[in-house]
């Protein structure tokens, strides 16, 4: 496959309409979509793309190092687009070890492996590519009525495991910039609704 984006968390519901989004243009790129499939996974938001070439679905994690390289070196991404992750405040003050490994641990194992396959690139290839990751807002704390809005200068203040997660997980993208030069960009995106729809049985 060429000229593709790799998306993980693309059956979520960010993801999955991020995905639609992106092939309804008929000019798109591919896409390969890595999702793990747990509660927040859910193939119906997809259903419309069955049969479609251009979108290729793996149910896999982004913890399993192996499994992420043999996908990058099968599809040569030009560019990954990360929104998989373990969500939900409350479910963090019930759960955190499933966000501290997903969040955190998924997210180094997905840098490492895209540092390692970045690498590999021609020179042009690696100017061209990008690594997007999707955080929260949540991570700059909370606001009063009366506090200013957050920016991009914001202090990290991050209130739960969930919103401690992300935050790690956004130093660990910074920190591979920086480190080893990824092109990298992140978004700190407040909270997102909308109507899931799903067909009918």
């Amino acid at each position: 496959m060429r000229n593709c984006i790799f998306v993980t968390g693309g059956a979520g519901f960010i993801g999955g309409n991020f995905v639609l989004d992106w092939l309804a243009d008929a000019n798109a790129d591919e896409v390969v979509n890595v999702d793990k499939l747990t509660y927040a996974g859910n193939l119906k938001t997809l259903a419309s793309l069955d049969g479609d070439s251009r979108h290729v679905f793996s149910e896999t994690d982004i913890c399993d190092r192996a499994a992420l390289n043999r996908l990058l070196t099968t599809y040569n991404p030009r560019a990954v687009v990360h929104f998989a992750a373990e969500s939900h405040v409350d479910r963090s003050i019930s759960g955190p070890a499933e966000f501290i490994q997903t969040n955190i641990v998924g997210t180094f194992t997905l840098l490492e492996a895209v540092r390692a396959y970045w690498g590999g690139l021609d020179d042009a290839a690696r100017a061209a590519f990008r690594f997007l990751h999707v955080s929260t807002d949540e991570v700059f704390g909370s606001l009063g009525p009366n506090d200013r809005q957050f920016s991009e200068s914001t202090a990290y203040a991050p209130n739960s495991p969930y919103s401690a997660s992300k935050a790690a997980s956004d130093h660990l993208v910074r920190a591979y910039h920086h480190t080893y030069g990824l092109p990298v960009l992140t978004t700190n995106c407040s909270n997102n609704y909308g109507l899931i729809t799903s067909p009918r049985s």
